[in-house]
């Protein structure tokens, strides 16, 4: 019995430690689908049905196991805390953007990515963050990344 109760209070610890995070904060949808409602609660309807793992998303509010989101193209709705994840990720936005050996536009051309792109998020400083798309590494300035803090 008490192999069961201690998962449960790891569960409900981690809940509670993501629930007192303050708003605005970027998180990214874990789930392979995720639906998008009007508002905090399976009783409202879903607007949107996100089948895309990764995409990074503004928490704007939170409720009791819901939080309200924006997502890249500025629309905003509730989705089920479960559903996301602290991990950042980034997406690139505009054009086709340069990923950097180092942050700095001199830097080698490690790789290149389209609009679109969604990888992980890693260090940001100085106007520039370093994402991961599969292993494939760079430095891009955030203002050309959705899910970056210069966004």
């Amino acid at each position: 019995m008490a192999a069961l109760v201690v998962p449960a209070l790891f569960v409900l610890a981690a809940d509670d430690a993501a629930a007192q995070k303050k708003p605005p904060y970027w998180a990214s949808i874990t789930a392979a689908k995720a639906r998008m409602r009007t508002g905090p609660g399976r009783n409202f309807p879903a607007s949107w049905l996100y089948q895309r793992a990764g995409l990074p998303v503004k928490v704007v509010e939170t409720y009791p196991n819901w939080r309200k989101v924006e997502d890249p193209d500025g629309v905003q709705g509730w989705m089920q805390a479960n559903l996301l994840s602290e991990d950042r990720t980034a997406m690139v936005t505009g054009e086709i953007r340069t990923l950097r050996a180092s942050p700095d536009a001199a830097g080698k051309v490690n790789w290149r990515a389209e609009p679109g792109v969604i990888g992980k998020l890693s260090e940001c400083a100085q106007g520039w963050c370093r994402i991961d798309v599969n292993g494939r590494a760079g430095f891009v300035e955030a203002r050309y990344l959705w899910g970056a803090d210069g966004r």
